[in-house]
């Protein structure tokens, strides 16, 4: 992984405004497939920044490079045509189709009709929307969070290397907001795009960065992890902007893997109870989770549960919605475990397999540590 995208002492000062620098010699580096989040009060600079990315605003002096080539040596239309941009409002055109919306840049570029059919099937299912039930549809028949979806789409039509996404959930209510964030970081996971985003959110920045740019009157205060920003900030301002509940935030950045308790006490729910009785005596479990022939839950038993009458486990078991995917936040997990009735959260794959469980304690430990 190399870098991608360099500011080197970029300055931005606009015309009868020449005391004050809107950008004041910034410079980062922001590594292939990373999300670097531009955050910080209102007029800190963090939008200009990001659109000298594209040349919508020019810079006054300073460099910045895309893939190691000076932005201002390139043709402005072609530099903008090979950035994706995605924008807090969309900008659907209403007298396109969905399909047509996508592909707007791809015929730009003059590609054929049939690659341009592939890359929008392709993206419609990447952002969870099925071509055959809406590349035909106009945007006025989307919710809000479909038509953002669509706006994500089409900034990444023609794979740039390369991606600007200006507020993108900043219009969406609180709950489709935490649903898109969420489903715009498995998207991520998957295509690992080179991603600028403005927010004037720090628990979006947290969220949503590989880095985090932290602004202060064009200046920059600190640029991080958003890991190293919450346990290590560079002085007052940094802590105060990023919340005195610090450690709160950090479980939304860890996921429950990094806390799990592998290989749980399980038993098949076709076992005869007095075995699973056994297991339990056996191991000084308090309780056994119950799974099928392919490991996945269908349950858990207790002592009360063995009190039942009934030949098999699957007779006895107790249903529970006590359970998420490793790959959910610690933040989740907790909020799981203090909602049931549990003292643990069982912890499966993609497959719905047990593969662990979560205690308390152990994200007690992960954040001492």
């Amino acid at each position: 992984m190399g870098t991608m995208l360099s500011f080197k002492e970029v300055t931005k000062i606009y015309p009868g405004a020449e005391h004050i620098k809107a950008i004041n010699e910034l410079s980062f580096d922001l590594e292939d497939g990373e999300i670097c989040t531009l955050v910080g009060p209102s007029g800190c600079g963090k939008s200009t920044a990001m659109k000298m990315v594209n040349r919508l605003i020019p810079m006054t002096s300073g460099k910045i490079l895309i893939d190691g080539q000076n932005i201002d040596r390139l043709n402005t239309i072609e530099l903008r045509r090979g950035i994706g941009y995605v924008i807090q409002n969309i900008g659907l055109f209403p007298n396109m189709t969905i399909g047509e919306n996508i592909a707007i840049i791809p015929k730009m570029k003059g590609w054929d009709e049939g690659r341009i059919k592939e890359r929008v099937e392709t993206l419609l299912d990447i952002v969870n929307l099925p071509a055959e039930e809406y590349i035909d549809r106009y945007p006025r028949e989307l919710s809000g969070g479909q038509q953002q979806r669509i706006g994500v789409a089409r900034g990444m039509a023609i794979d740039p290397p390369v991606m600007l996404m200006d507020e993108p959930f900043g219009a969406i209510d609180p709950i489709n907001r935490d649903h898109l964030q969420n489903e715009f970081l498995k998207i991520q996971a998957k295509l690992k795009k080179t991603i600028v985003f403005v927010t004037h959110d720090i628990d979006e920045a947290i969220k949503m960065g590989d880095k985090v740019c932290l602004l202060k009157d064009g200046k920059l205060v600190q640029f991080a992890s958003p890991e190293k920003m919450l346990t290590e900030p560079a002085n007052d301002f940094v802590r105060d902007f990023v919340g005195g509940d610090r450690t709160l935030k950090r479980l939304n950045l860890l996921t429950i893997r990094t806390a799990i308790r592998p290989d749980p006490p399980v038993v098949l729910e076709t076992e005869k109870s007095a075995t699973a009785g056994t297991i339990m005596t056996e191991t000084g479990a308090k309780h056994l989770i119950t799974v099928d022939s392919e490991g996945r839950l269908t349950g858990y038993i207790d002592h009360e549960a063995l009190k039942k009458d009934g030949e098999t486990v699957e007779q006895i078991k107790c249903e529970t919605e006590a359970f998420l995917p490793d790959t959910s936040s610690l933040k989740d997990g907790l909020s799981e475990i203090f909602s049931h009735d549990l003292e643990f959260l069982i912890v499966l794959d993609d497959s719905k397999r047990v593969i662990g469980t979560l205690y308390t304690d152990d994200i007690k430990k992960i954040l001492r540590g």
